[in-house]
């Protein structure tokens, strides 16, 4: 499947317990080449950016970080994989671990707003 992800917004609509973003949270996603990177905020997150790979199917390998509203600096690594659904918009099944603090693992589901 051949994903562009330019100028797409993503909220998420499940998350492991250990996560910081709710269904306030926007991501913002600019795409070129096969480059992906993004600003969010929002909910538990005062601002975030991520960086990462889109491949060939649409799947994105990404590492992010993060200022939460207790002013502390959240780091992570993201595998995300695409669903196209009916009405034509992208969910996101994300695998993520925590690079800083308790070093913990969890799963999200975004779609796009």
């Amino acid at each position: 499947m051949k994903i562009n992800y330019n100028n797409r917004n993503f909220r998420p609509v499940s998350n492991s317990d250990n996560a910081e973003t709710t269904n306030k949270t926007i991501f913002k996603y600019k795409q070129k080449e096969n480059v992906l990177t993004s600003e969010y905020s929002g909910g538990k997150i005062r601002i975030g950016h991520l960086i990462g790979l889109v491949n060939n199917e649409g799947h994105i390998e990404m590492r992010y970080h993060q200022i939460n509203i207790d002013g502390k600096i959240m780091t992570a690594i993201c595998f995300s994989k695409p669903e196209l659904m009916a009405n034509g918009k992208i969910r996101l099944y994300e695998k993520w671990q925590w690079t800083s603090g308790n070093k913990s693992c969890g799963e999200s589901i975004l779609e796009e707003v």
